[in-house]
């Protein structure tokens, strides 16, 4: 029995939009994505727009592109928004931890979750959010280090995020970023941390900045987001496009769901830099203060 035309429909619509979604998570514009797959750009739009019957070989050839799993772009009823991080959580566990999970699934008994250790406060955000700026300014009002994960990336790597991501794609520099932020956690120490802008689209990552770190998602227009990556001379595709507005609203509409689950957040839009400080420094204070009483932390002065 095959499926009606409608429902046929529905589903390129569906399968268009979360190419879109996707495309947008990672930064990527139309004309990138279409550089990177292989595919014409015009057919990529056809793709997201509901109307292209895409074989499966070019759909995966568009997900590998993005550095994404095929089956992310399949249309699906997800059972819960977390299933991602679960399933690569379950792609990574031997078969000890599999054994354990599946006893608890079925209604084992487990010991109470410990609680991860307190890491610091990691700032996420669109590129041109004010995190570096903002970041060590808090770092230095504080007395805590400033780390910027993409720069350990780099450096972790010897190469530059355009590099990795020339020569090993989406996926290759997400793995990297990943073994950065383990190594980061692995010090011990407090810190500021100022993530990259794409971080909220590898699941697993940004279940670990969320348990590690206060998290503060820092919000601006859209407008805002693009005056200031171009005053910092960044012309990146994004910025470099002639649609580059309508990229930017995407990508920030996207990852807003994702952006939103951080602890709080921090709306800088038409405040200066020293008032998006003291904005900062106010959603700061009081988990300073919680942490300073539980785990005998030195007291902050703000």
């Amino acid at each position: 029995m095959t499926e009606s035309p409608d429902a046929e429909s529905r589903f390129l619509e569906q399968l268009g939009q979360r190419v879109r979604t996707m495309r947008a998570l990672r930064g990527m514009s139309r004309k990138v994505l279409a550089k990177v797959s292989g595919i014409s750009e015009r057919y990529i739009a056809q793709l997201e727009s509901g109307k292209g019957n895409v074989s499966i070989v070019l759909l995966r050839r568009v997900s590998d592109a993005m550095g994404a799993h095929l089956e992310d772009l399949l249309p699906s009823a997800d059972p819960t928004p977390d299933w991602q991080m679960f399933r690569d959580l379950l792609r990574k566990a031997t078969p000890t931890q599999i054994a354990q999970a599946k006893d608890l699934l079925a209604g084992g008994s487990a010991s109470a979750p410990r609680r991860a250790p307190f890491c610091g406060i990691a700032l996420i955000g669109l590129r041109g959010a004010g995190k570096s700026t903002l970041g060590r300014m808090l770092a230095k009002k504080i007395g805590w280090s400033f780390v910027e994960l993409n720069k350990e990336v780099e450096q972790q790597n010897g190469l530059s995020v355009a590099e990795i991501i020339a020569l090993y794609g989406q996926e290759g520099f997400r793995r990297m970023e990943q073994a950065a932020l383990q190594q980061l956690l692995a010090r011990n120490e407090l810190m500021v941390l100022a993530t990259g802008g794409g971080i909220v689209s590898e699941p697993l990552t940004f279940d670990q900045v969320l348990t590690s770190f206060y998290t503060i998602w820092l919000k601006a227009e859209p407008q805002e987001h693009m005056a200031r990556v171009r005053r910092q001379g960044d012309l990146r595709p994004m910025a470099d496009d002639r649609s580059a507005m309508a990229e930017l609203r995407n990508i920030l509409l996207s990852r807003e769901p994702l952006y939103s689950r951080a602890t709080a957040v921090v709306d800088t839009a038409g405040l200066s830099v020293d008032d998006a400080a003291a904005r900062l420094i106010d959603a700061v204070r009081p988990v300073l203060q919680k942490e300073a009483r539980s785990f005998g932390l030195r007291s902050v002065a703000l």
